[in-house]
């Protein structure tokens, strides 16, 4: 069966893409919904028994593997009501012109589904001939769950601690594993053994003797040294990883890992160059791994993908993607946040995205996770924050604990962006009796953190009008830069001509190419860290530092060799590219000499 589709509508938060399926699914488009938060996916699933006039049964949070169970029904109501739609779609299709004509103007120009159905309508065709030939050819979207494998606090019962099975990530993966999805579970944030490890225990990660792994394993990677690495882990287990999504490090939506100075274009060059000796190299280990545990061989070489995803605003960049790194899919994030029939934003957020400009979205240390985090200024959580800490009450209730991974003060865990956690980080602080500027620096550090495993699900709730008393109105929104070019409120209509190249909805001529953009945010990054590191420049960091700006440079390089090689794409802004190569290579030098000073002190 071919996808439909060239591009997935990645994770976005916690609640803003936690319905999507239900919206994209029948029209053969691959989505991911988050399994952070197992009490909004409860209230969510609630919502649409109520709504779809189904069955419902409250999983309490009194019962033994509550959140595991959550999971699984949302899940499985998802799976059920997305096939539904499905169904009724191509039954409704095959009859009604207008909907398969809406249906079909979606898909790619180039697309050979769109054009095998135009060959086949030219004929007189019964209705059921033409349900026949929907059923053999079309695909519903893939509803795929992203797990951030590091998110994995531990949980006691009667003050004992449980088994690590029901740690948060363990039991949101037996809530996928359980459920009758056919799907990939995207693993992010950077590699957990024991998580990994735990994937074993269940049958539907394996493949059977065609090949078909029922739960696929996605790893969200950053470079092809550690898809390798993982890769391998992973086969010793006798488990296939069946794609690698690379994301930029740092032009992204939500959490940034920022690499080492590794480039977007250089690392898929890598994968490109190396795809073969990554699957060769992996499923023999894989192979020699499942016949020592006597377990089903699959008869051929199993199928790899890699997709790509981060800053990515145009069809031209979308097309260079899938044509000169063939990359299998193409992730579009940010601007699928201002798509109400595909994800879930209320509307004062929906307004200021809208209204965003490149000084509106910032890179910020406001993650209880400690990893940078880009954010929109102004959200209403963050006003929430700085309102609390004005009124001398610094912190959140902390209603979840998602993010309680803290064992500084408790056993148990506590949330960094707690207010419990700050009052005695705060108290720890008033001891040092440190002179004001310092002590004002490391009161900010502290006060900063905010709670985003309730406010990056808010939105959902308060867009479906739904009781907000537990976790406030506050809401947080993590946008990637790519967001201040796009200023309007778009249809699924709008949004995917705009993909594939029959209408632009940037109205801004000046939006940077993506590539251009993600090296300027490094520079900047480099930049920043070297001011923070002004007073105290290690050994450590020296190498960290001269890594980072080789790397850079090494990147710089590659991109003028490419565009200044490229013919046929890029071509009205090929020249202001490297115009921009140019320019990047003399700031890099002069942050390299900075750091050579640096480390002569």
């Amino acid at each position: 069966m071919r996808k439909p589709h060239s591009f997935h509508i990645p994770v976005m938060g916690i609640g803003y893409t936690i319905d999507t399926p239900l919206k994209v699914s029948h029209l053969g488009i691959d989505s991911i919904i988050s399994l952070v938060d197992d009490i909004l996916i409860e209230k969510i699933r609630k919502l649409y028994c109520d709504k779809l006039e189904l069955p419902y049964q409250e999983i309490s949070d009194k019962i033994d593997d509550f959140r595991a169970k959550r999971i699984t029904s949302y899940l499985n109501m998802l799976n059920e009501q997305a096939e539904r739609k499905f169904e009724e779609f191509k039954s409704a299709a095959a009859e009604k012109k207008d909907e398969i004509k809406e249906f079909f103007h979606l898909l790619p120009c180039n697309s050979k589904l769109k054009e095998d159905f135009k060959n086949i309508s030219e004929k007189y065709l019964h209705v059921n001939e033409i349900k026949s030939w929907l059923n053999d050819n079309l695909s519903i979207g893939s509803i795929d769950v992203n797990i951030m494998t590091k998110v994995d606090r531990e949980n006691f019962k009667s003050g004992e601690k449980l088994p690590v099975e029901f740690n948060d990530a363990h039991a949101a993966l037996r809530g996928f594993a359980q459920s009758n999805l056919s799907s990939s579970v995207i693993l992010s944030a950077g590699m957990n053994p024991r998580l990994y490890s735990y994937i074993e225990q269940f049958e539907d990660f394996f493949p059977n003797e065609a090949g078909v792994i029922k739960k696929k394993i996605v790893l969200k990677v950053s470079d092809y040294k550690s898809a390798l690495i993982q890769g391998k882990f992973f086969a010793k287990k006798g488990l296939w990883v069946s794609e690698y999504r690379i994301e930029s490090g740092l032009n992204c939506g939500g959490h940034a890992f920022a690499t080492e100075g590794y480039l977007l274009g250089p690392i898929l060059a890598e994968f490109r160059d190396n795809k073969t000796e990554l699957v060769e190299t992996i499923h023999e280990l894989l192979i020699k791994t499942l016949k020592s545990k006597n377990r089903v061989l699959p008869n051929n070489t199993l199928s790899l993908k890699i997709t790509a995803q981060g800053g990515v605003g145009t069809s031209e960049e979308h097309d260079f993607l899938l044509e000169h790194y063939g990359v299998d899919s193409v992730g579009w994030g940010s601007p699928f946040l201002l798509v109400p029939e595909a994800t879930t934003v209320d509307e004062n957020t929906l307004d200021r995205l809208a209204l965003a400009k490149e000084s509106d979205i910032y890179l910020s240390n406001i993650s209880p996770l400690g990893v940078p985090f880009n954010s929109l200024k102004g959200n209403t959580k963050d006003v929430e924050k700085l309102a609390m800490i004005e009124k001398g009450k610094p912190g959140s209730a902390c209603p979840k604990r998602y993010a309680a991974l803290s064992n500084e003060f408790t056993e148990q865990g506590l949330c960094t962006a707690s207010s419990r956690y700050q009052r005695l980080k705060i108290k720890e602080l008033e001891k040092e009796e440190l002179e004001p500027t310092t002590y004002k620096t490391r009161f900010n550090e502290i006060v900063e953190k905010s709670c985003t495993c309730v406010g990056l699900g808010t939105s959902a709730m308060i867009a479906h009008n739904m009781d907000t008393k537990t976790e406030g109105i506050g809401v947080s929104v993590c946008p990637g830069p790519n967001m201040a070019y796009f200023s309007k409120v778009m249809s699924l209509k709008e949004i995917t001509d705009h993909i594939y190249g029959r209408m632009n909805m940037i109205s801004r001529n000046d939006r940077p190419n993506m590539f251009m953009k993600e090296l300027d945010i490094y520079l900047e990054y480099l930049k920043n860290k070297l001011e923070e590191s002004k007073v105290n420049f290690s050994k450590k960091q020296e190498k960290y530092f001269l890594n980072f700006s080789k790397n850079l440079n090494e990147g710089i390089g590659y991109y003028s060799k490419l565009f200044g090689e490229m013919k046929d794409k890029f071509s009205e802004s090929k020249q202001a590219i490297l115009k921009e190569l140019d320019e990047s290579k003399l700031t890099l030098n002069f942050l390299h000499k900075e750091i050579e000073n640096k480390s002569g002190q």
